[in-house]
């Protein structure tokens, strides 16, 4: 069979991050593409010598860098949020304008259908409260998400609608919150939230309505066309349920499935795998399961992390929103049947139970080789990072959010453990493998506002740098959202690289990230994004 003639790639720099940090080898001038791999590297000249009849694919005074790859962000919650309100900051604001957004969409929306915002942000916008979506939708039911997504507020008319009354006990992981006089401010909580607007993790009987399947498929398609844009070439869905795989099935049927798609099953709906015997690697390299999703805690943006010191408020230690008996069964439950369990825990007491779960279960039924994921693992110490060392546990921390939050976070945790959150250099220096992770629509996906995040630690809005001790170099937070993440996922022998036997995913830029002002990684723009040799964006 005759042999395939490559496609070489060229431009003015290449980051191919070859070799390791210990024997790093120079980065090579062009490659050579085959199908979807890449089968060789190195001078031009000598690429042209090698096969003379090659296409060449000149990018000039651009920079390739292997594709990006977020560990942790959720596409399928983004579909069906692209189909409503959007409510961050970047678009209402104000509280007045947030408002008047609803309003709208209340005044153009039939009697008795809900209306759905998400991405609020109470730090930046301002507080609402049941009561101020009262006066705007007495009779619609309203539901807005906060940007965190472990919170969210709904009106009377979604209160009633929901059968949650002034006497309603709070959900167990759960708190329906109230104002000072007693009454319910219409603040869903944790599990309270949960139960009702997230099918991958709903515990409830009474459930928001969703969207239409083919209305999913639709946000889920220019989802994914908006984050190629951004650079992306690969991500993991961090919570999704049989409905999604379906949806993205169907968009992968389509021809939509522009990127490659990891993705944590909820833990809720893990029976049902198992008795499809599906598991950690099932699928291939477009779309795959890579492992279970369980919960322990709260968020660092809805200040409802578990930590073993209280917030700023001396009485409040954030929410644990699993028991630690379910947290060991389901970690023994995954661990024993070999496949990987990503525990989402942010605070400190949050991530010691996990630990402990994962150390007892290692201990009595080894699975060599099978790494598991502490997902967020936000804030650490020294005895934290020896343990996750000794276990090879993955660390997927927030990558954008000292640059999202600034110093609001010094407001919410204090300066001392602003310094031991989103500890990147922390776990780098430990050896714990680090994957990149927007956690979006929780904080912003663009990967090279991540990228800029990690390495200046400081807020783009206040200009407040934010445990600074935790900054990394350049090429370091380039490795975290490539190698780093292909790690979590399993996949570090042909992704992250842009070496031969590797997968010919990579990004184009108009400028090197390695070596500008580090304040300016996050406006270069993206000129092209290919996934297996193909492009799937084009500026």
């Amino acid at each position: 069979m005759e042999e395939r003639t490559p496609t070489i790639v060229r431009a003015k720099a290449i980051a191919a991050q070859a070799g390791s940090a210990s024997a790093p080898k120079p980065d090579p001038e062009a490659l050579a593409v085959t199908g979807e791999m890449i089968t060789a590297t190195g001078a031009l000249s000598e690429l042209r010598d090698r096969f003379p009849r090659a296409e060449v694919l000149d990018f000039g005074d651009s920079t390739i860098i292997p594709g990006l790859n977020d560990a942790h962000i959720h596409l399928a919650m983004t579909a069906g949020d692209a189909l409503h309100l959007d409510l961050s900051h970047a678009a209402v604001g104000t509280v007045p304008a947030l408002l008047d957004t609803i309003a709208a969409e209340v005044s153009a929306t039939s009697a008795g259908v809900w209306v759905k915002g998400s991405r609020y942000d109470d730090e930046k916008t301002g507080i609402i409260l049941r009561d101020d979506l009262d006066r705007i939708a007495p009779e619609t039911p309203v539901v807005v998400s906060h940007v965190a997504g472990h919170w969210g507020m709904v009106n009377s008319a979604g209160l009633r609608w929901l059968g949650i009354e002034e006497s309603s006990p709070d959900p167990d992981g759960g708190r329906y919150d109230r104002y000072s006089d007693g009454r319910l401010n219409g603040k869903l909580i944790e599990r309270a939230l949960m139960n009702v607007l997230m099918p991958a993790t709903a515990r409830g009987e009474r459930f928001i309505p969703g969207d239409t399947v083919e209305d999913l498929q639709l946000g889920a398609a220019r989802t994914i066309a908006q984050w190629n844009a951004a650079g992306l070439t690969s991500i993991c869905d961090a919570l999704i349920s049989p409905q999604d795989i379906s949806i993205l099935s169907a968009v992968r049927d389509a021809g939509d499935l522009s990127m490659r798609i990891g993705m944590l099953l909820s833990i809720d709906h893990y029976d049902k795998a198992v008795d499809l015997g599906v598991g950690s690697g099932f699928g291939d390299d477009r779309l795959k399961l890579i492992g279970v999703k369980a919960f322990l805690d709260g968020a660092i943006g809805g200040r409802t992390c578990l930590l073993s010191e209280p917030f700023t408020d001396p009485n409040y230690q954030g929410v644990q929103t699993t028991s630690t008996e379910e947290l060991r069964a389901n970690v023994e439950r995954v661990h024993t049947d070999g496949n990987r369990v990503g525990v989402h825990a942010n605070g400190d007491a949050a991530i010691r139970l996990v630990l402990d779960a994962l150390e007892d279960v290692a201990a009595r039924i080894p699975r060599p080789g099978l790494r598991h994921r502490i997902e967020h693992c936000s804030l650490i110490d020294d005895d934290i990072l020896k343990r996750m060392h000794r276990l090879g546990a993955i660390a997927v921390p927030f990558a954008g959010y000292p640059g999202y939050h600034g110093g609001a976070l010094n407001s919410w945790y204090g300066e001392e453990r602003m310094g031991r959150m989103f500890a990147h250099r922390a776990f780098l220096d430990a050896g714990v493998t680090v994957a990149g992770s927007s956690d979006y629509p929780c904080g912003p996906y663009q990967p090279l506002f991540g990228l800029q995040s990690l390495v200046t630690r400081t807020g783009v809005d206040d200009g407040i740098t934010v445990g600074a001790s935790q900054k990394v170099t350049a090429a370091e937070a380039l490795s975290i959202f490539t190698l780093g993440s292909a790690e979590a996922s399993g996949e570090e022998s042909y992704k992250g690289r842009l070496a031969p036997g590797y997968l010919a995913d990579f990004t184009v830029l108009g400028d090197n990230p390695l070596t500008i002002d580090p304040h300016g990684i996050a406006d270069i723009d993206v000129r092209a994004t290919y996934v297996g040799g193909d492009a799937v964006y084009s500026a």
